[in-house]
């Protein structure tokens, strides 16, 4: 498990690391016939509120939710 700082914690999950991807990109001939042709993209992961074992919540992927990451999840 990944190491949580306050600034990326809504930005990545921290179970499996999945965090923001840039896309978008867009081809020559798009660029040609279109009149303004939008550029890149960010695009962030789905990150909802999960319960945890203790009792206390964290934001992680749906991903890491539906196989059941967030059950694991143990704090020291």
């Amino acid at each position: 498990m990944r190491r949580l700082n306050k600034k990326d914690m809504a930005k990545s999950c921290p179970t499996c690391g999945k965090g923001t991807i840039i896309v978008g990109h867009y081809s020559n001939r798009v660029r040609a016939t279109k009149f303004n042709p939008t550029g890149n993209k960010r695009k962030y992961p789905n990150l909802q509120w999960a319960p945890l074992a203790d009792g206390s919540r964290l934001k992680i992927c749906t991903k890491c939710m539906k196989v059941g990451k967030h059950l694991e999840i143990k704090f020291v």
